[in-house]
């Protein structure tokens, strides 16, 4: 037995747990989604570091630090200054799902990538990011002046955050567009995300905060096929992702027509059906006919090695198939490059 103090109060613990599971088996609620009670603790990786505690006066992650004799626990102390993990600064010629289609050519935004997700995608197109949970964390204005000093290399406007899963920890992102807002007056900023847990109040923090573009993975319609893309076996917590993220795109759409929205879709035979495309499509039409889409062809990545990358023919026809239904802005990415508006591949450099 282990005898730790929480908050002032002193318990006694089975050895072998992590400060999670200990704050877990003494009563708190762990939750996953930031509307539900208890601590919101969603990535449980250690990428994230939402899930940040005191322990013995120092900022330490819950869902990895283990449970030690002695130790003294402080549960969301207000003088923490937010962290997390950032890496990958770097320039980038297409940009993400919310950058403008018609930028292109040259290099056309600066990005970054922070660790942590609260899907478990067996097919993660960025494993190495979602999954990091070693390094020094940064503050929200450290990565802003790297990311400001990037930005001054290239010679560019658009500044991107994408991920892993770059909207866990709200307080961080809140203060890193703040900063960015500040430092780089009149530029482009770009939040790349998969929208689970963008709720009303959260967007319009992130607009007043600085967000210009947004780019929003729609990764499903149907539960069944969002958490077997996902990952997310709680069928009560995918549900409310996938409400999340739909609602969070017409929201803005609707509600907030000066930040460029693009929308993106996953497609690969083996994980969605052209069906169910069709019926994002209407969906989608149904909220903005001209919003961009992006049309994301899956390929064989992290725990999925044995699905095929989509040919360009099969882009092809959902490119067909999305315009068909009324779409205006239609982005396919194919293994040729990708397909435009218009139908034709776009040429880059």
């Amino acid at each position: 037995m282990a005898v730790v103090e929480v908050d002032g109060v002193v318990h006694k613990i089975d050895d072998g747990m992590t400060v999670m599971q200990a704050l877990e088996s003494l009563g708190y609620r762990i939750n996953k989604f930031p509307e539900d009670q208890g601590l919101f603790m969603p990535c449980q990786t250690g990428g994230c570091w939402t899930c940040a505690v005191d322990i013995d006066g120092k900022q330490a992650r819950a869902c990895i630090s283990d449970v030690k004799d002695g130790i003294r626990i402080r549960i969301r102390p207000e003088d923490f200054t937010p962290v997390r993990l950032v890496g990958g600064f770097m320039g980038h010629q297409i940009g993400g799902v919310g950058t403008p289609w018609w930028l292109k050519g040259r290099y056309i935004e600066v990005a970054c990538f922070t660790a942590g997700c609260n899907f478990v995608c067996p097919q993660c197109q960025n494993w190495t990011f979602t999954y990091m949970n070693s390094g020094k964390p940064m503050r929200p204005e450290e990565a802003a002046s790297i990311m400001t000093n990037t930005r001054r290399i290239y010679g560019v406007d658009r500044l991107a955050i994408s991920g892993g899963e770059c909207t866990l920890n709200r307080p961080w992102l809140v203060e890193y567009l703040q900063h960015l807002k500040e430092t780089n007056p009149g530029a482009r900023l770009h939040v790349d995300t998969n929208g689970s847990i963008l709720t009303l109040d959260y967007l319009d923090e992130l607009v007043n905060s600085g967000m210009t573009d947004i780019g929003i993975d729609l990764k499903a319609l149907n539960l069944q096929t969002f958490q077997a893309l996902t990952g997310v076996e709680d069928e009560v917590l995918a549900e409310k992702y996938l409400q999340t993220a739909w609602k969070a795109a017409r929201y803005l759409i609707k509600e907030h027509p000066g930040v460029f929205v693009g929308i993106g879709i996953p497609y690969n035979k083996g994980l969605v059906s052209l069906a169910e495309i069709e019926d994002m499509g209407k969906m989608i039409f149904d909220i903005d006919p001209w919003v961009q889409v992006c049309v994301l062809d899956y390929r064989p990545a992290f725990k999925r090695m044995d699905i095929k990358r989509p040919s360009y023919a099969e882009m092809a026809q959902v490119h067909r198939l999305l315009k068909d239904v009324g779409l205006e802005s239609v982005l396919c990415q194919t293994e040729k490059g990708r397909i435009g508006p218009d139908g034709n591949l776009l040429r880059f450099g």
